[in-house]
């Protein structure tokens, strides 16, 4: 049923040219091939989008009370943020781990941290998200260990893990293993979860570090398709057939406060892909050709002066979202440019959501920037840009050769540079920042990490390893090294670990039973 507005006049669900045609003009309608007006053909006259706030910090029991604070005030999905140490398969008391113990992150170093993270919280009726790339494999194993312990099925599991390591090559640098045994554990993890955990979307593909590292719009979706790319040949060489996962592929970028070009960028990436995955690889359900995305507003643009201007950056990077057609969206909170979000800045931030969903009209009608000549003009501008780049990676051997070759590193860093440049002369203005600054701040008092939590989460391990079968524990991690050992495609690692992890492995000792095996990355140019 069409919506009013507020003069009483009737809203369409759609609108499109006008006369016989309408709704059917070359953009073609909401919901078809090439999906450049949104993946779904009602998108949000049905219901709104996934409101997924990012959280996770100290201790696994102090995060789990902020999700149960987010979904009390109204988040329809958890998204979890780990702390370095797990992000790069350390456990809480290895030397690397020092200092770094709980601060951007909840640290989880084995099974009986992911109970307490979700305990109370019902995994069959929330979706969560999980940013972990490396080791994501171990914690969405334990995810699943513990909501077999709730009673709940792995088929009625839903959510999503990042598990994009090649961008971690690019921008980000939380990687561990090299691209070759890195691309084969993704690859296990799309096989295990067809069968598994088949509600879940197992990798988020993933621009939005590149953005934060200074990528243009267009080099945000160029880099990150052709990251996808990567990762559906792997999987077609290791025997499965596109349309078997293609569906569970999602997507992850940013939103900035270059409004009209944001919303440019969407339509395109979705015009791109789709006409990658039906041309190239010849998928033929449309779930395959559909690119779905998350979406988080861009931290990089939030400045630590005058922070509560932030508030109306993030409305206007989540209205961007909006118009974009995103499928969830992360608002920051405003005072992340200084430390972790405060309880009561976490629900201002969401708060941000939950106004465009409910007091705006854009959730009124499909698409409501289709056939704006600005729109249309910046998406057709955008898509070139970005299919030239994808070529010039292609010509360099895929993503994978030129990550090797530093291609999307240099070619991200020369923008970057051309942005600071800008702002370090006002060409382009800051708010706050290099223009229209005030000579005192108001005081601000930021979330603290207790830093004895490092050292509860040592004795946590201590005891642990006290409290469980060590032969057990020894055996499982031998048959992982001997899985990881194999040729790709003939064992499939995910097994062997999560009886490692279920026999009370660390992530740490998980993760060098696999650096013994796979060895670690090391750049070109860390020498």
């Amino acid at each position: 049923m069409a919506r009013e507005s507020e003069s009483g006049f009737p809203i369409e669900p759609v609108y499109g040219p006008g006369g016989d045609d309408a709704g059917q003009g070359r953009l073609g309608e909401p919901g078809a091939y090439p999906f450049t007006r949104g993946v779904y053909p009602s998108m949000y006259t049905g219901r709104p989008w996934t409101m997924r706030q990012y959280a996770g910090f100290g201790t696994a029991a102090e995060s789990n009370a902020r999700y149960r604070e987010l979904i009390e005030h109204g988040t329809t999905g958890l998204s979890v943020a780990f702390d370095l140490p797990t992000q790069m398969g350390y456990d809480s008391d290895a030397a690397l781990a020092h200092g770094e113990v709980g601060k951007v992150g909840v640290a989880i170093d084995s099974i009986e941290d992911m109970r307490i993270l979700f305990d109370g919280i019902p995994l069959d009726q929330v979706s969560t998200s999980m940013t972990i790339n490396a080791p994501a494999a171990l914690l969405l194993l334990l995810y699943q260990l513990v909501a077999e312990e709730q009673g709940v099925p792995g088929d009625r599991l839903t959510g999503t893990i990042q598990n994009d390591v090649l961008k971690e090559y690019i921008a980000r640098g939380t990687y561990i293993f090299p691209p070759a045994p890195s691309l084969r554990l993704t690859a296990d993890i799309f096989q295990y979860c067809r069968t598994a955990l088949p509600k879940w979307n197992t990798i988020s593909i993933s621009g939005y570090h590149m953005a934060e590292a200074g990528a243009s719009p267009a080099q945000e979706i160029a880099f990150t398709l052709a990251d996808g790319i990567a990762y559906v040949r792997t999987a077609l060489a290791a025997g499965m057939g596109v349309d078997d996962f293609a569906p569970r592929l999602s997507f992850f970028f940013v939103s900035r406060t270059t409004l009209l070009e944001e919303v440019a960028k969407f339509r395109a990436a979705r015009r791109i892909w789709a006409r990658v995955m039906r041309e190239e690889f010849g998928a033929r359900d449309p779930k395959s050709q559909m690119l779905r995305f998350h979406t988080q507003t861009a931290g990089v643009q939030l400045t630590a002066q005058q922070p509560e201007v932030n508030l109306v950056r993030v409305a206007v990077q989540g209205l961007a979202a909006v118009l974009g057609g995103t499928q969830s969206l992360h608002t920051n909170a405003f005072d992340e440019a200084i430390a972790l979000p405060t309880a009561t800045s976490a629900r201002l931030a969401l708060r941000t959501q939950q106004v465009l969903a409910y007091e705006t009209d854009v959730t009124a009608t499909v698409d409501p920037f289709a056939g704006s000549y600005a729109v249309e003009a910046l998406t057709d501008a955008v898509e070139e840009a970005a299919v030239d780049l994808m070529r010039r990676v292609e010509d360099l051997g895929g993503a994978v050769a030129a990550i090797e070759q530093g291609f999307q590193k240099d070619e991200i860093e020369r923008n970057a540079y051309r942005i600071a440049r800008e702002q370090e002369a006002g060409e382009r203005v800051v708010v706050g920042m290099n223009r229209f600054r005030i000579d005192a701040e108001e005081p601000y008092e930021p979330l603290r990490v207790d830093p004895a939590i490092e050292e509860r989460q040592r004795d946590r391990l201590a005891r642990l390893r006290a409290g469980r079968d060590r032969a057990g524990v020894g055996a499982a991690l031998s048959a992982l090294k001997k899985a990881a050992e194999s040729e790709p495609g003939t064992a499939n690692v995910l097994h062997p670990m999560k009886d490692a992890l279920a026999a009370r492995a660390t992530l740490g000792e998980v993760c060098d039973a696999l650096r013994e095996v796979w060895g670690t990355y090391v750049p070109a140019d860390a020498f």
